[in-house]
């Protein structure tokens, strides 16, 4: 890992939250693997997210804000990225996991070699620094993932 040693931490602290062993005591995959599809799609309360939506949530936030740390000037979008699944095989689901594993990877390559100076860089848009942001991806994975498991009893 060649950047900063506050990026080096915070790669633990992805690394921890997807597959290890974090401090909150259940991880990403080891909930997520065990899932079906029909599990995933399921709607167990009528006023809540799927697991599938709030999977693709995730993702596709944790797309977003690593975008941002790229200097690239994105705006929430309306539907703040819970989109209704049209396709609840379980091959989709499976691509679903494979695009949260890309994530991850890009992620990770991000943190191992994020320097000192630009976590402390300020996305305009919302006047947050990138410490901040990614902090924020780590709280954001840990609420959802306490949605998923919650869920998971219902399905």
């Amino acid at each position: 890992m060649r950047g900063s040693v506050e990026g080096k931490r915070m790669y633990g602290l992805f690394e921890d939250l997807y597959d290890g062993e974090p401090w909150l005591g259940v991880n990403m995959m080891s909930n997520l693997r065990k899932i079906s599809a029909s599990q995933a799609a399921a709607r167990p309360l009528e006023n809540c997210n799927t697991i599938w939506e709030i999977t693709q949530h995730m993702i596709l936030w944790r797309e977003n804000v690593l975008e941002r740390l790229h200097d690239k000037v994105l705006m929430s979008p309306e539907d703040n990225y819970i989109e209704k699944v049209l396709d609840t095989s379980s091959g989709a689901w499976e691509a679903v996991l494979q695009e949260l594993k890309k994530s991850q990877q890009d992620w990770k390559a991000y943190l191992e070699n994020v320097r000192e100076e630009e976590l402390n860089k300020v996305y305009g848009p919302n006047n947050q620094d990138y410490y901040k942001h990614i902090h924020g991806i780590l709280q954001h994975d840990a609420y959802h993932l306490g949605q998923i498991i919650l869920l998971l009893k219902f399905v």
